[in-house]
């Protein structure tokens, strides 16, 4: 039998980019809200067992879901922050190894998902990424040109990230207290000095933060789904 994981899904922030109504991962995408296609396509996958589902104190949406009950999903209180948020999911977490995805990712696929979970054998933790393609220019603070970055060594930081659990739970506290900005579970691995491996990943894995991503995003759901038939 496969090891089995399970996954953090901090699903607590209000998504003010996105200019909705209701936080962007209720959302509709694909015939259901972002939030429930995300949570499916994670349960799907074969070495994934179990999801702690972090929602803020005050959702209103998610008791209405069909995915309310299932014995799979656990629901945890959110934080002020995301890294709050992720914290709370993290301690209630029995297993060594843990994934934690963004709410708005619903297009990751399955095989880059299991890519970053060989990493296990090897004692490893990291994350999917994927190489930046575009020539990528630092700004000065007026948005002028201030320098051209090397592209060779920047990698777009995806989700899931894997790392095991109770390391991110300390790295995480350790950034905290000493005032670290957490922008992802791998900055806080990285201020504690763990090695983050990173696995090439597909582009499509988008974080859907705009009205514009929601119809790139149905467009990579309805590409994977003609690829199942």
């Amino acid at each position: 039998m496969q090891t089995q994981f399970s996954v953090v899904v901090p699903a607590a922030g209000v998504g003010k980019r996105m200019q909705a109504q209701r936080p962007k991962q209720y959302l509709e995408i694909d015939g259901k809200s972002i939030l429930q296609t995300t949570l499916e396509k994670l349960i799907a996958h074969p070495q994934i067992h179990h999801i702690y589902l972090v929602l803020h104190p005050e959702d209103q949406y998610f008791g209405r879901s069909p995915l309310n009950a299932e014995p799979w999903l656990t629901c945890v209180m959110g934080g002020e922050e995301r890294v709050d948020s992720v914290l709370n999911g993290l301690r209630l977490v029995k297993e060594e190894w843990v994934l934690v995805h963004d709410a708005a990712r619903p297009c990751v696929m399955h095989d880059d998902i299991s890519q970053l979970l060989a990493l296990a054998k090897d004692n490893d933790g990291g994350i999917l990424a994927h190489r930046v393609r575009d020539t990528m220019k630092v700004s000065t603070n007026n948005q002028c040109v201030h320098d051209t970055a090397d592209r060779d060594q920047l990698w777009h930081a995806l989700t899931p990230q894997f790392f095991k659990t109770e390391l991110l739970i300390r790295a995480i506290e350790s950034a905290q207290v000493a005032g670290h900005t957490i922008t992802d579970e791998a900055s806080a691995m990285e201020y504690s000095g763990f090695p983050v491996h990173l696995i090439a990943g597909r582009p499509s894995n988008i974080k859907i933060t705009t009205q514009d991503d929601l119809a790139i995003a149905q467009y990579y759901l309805t590409q994977q789904r003609e690829l199942e038939l």
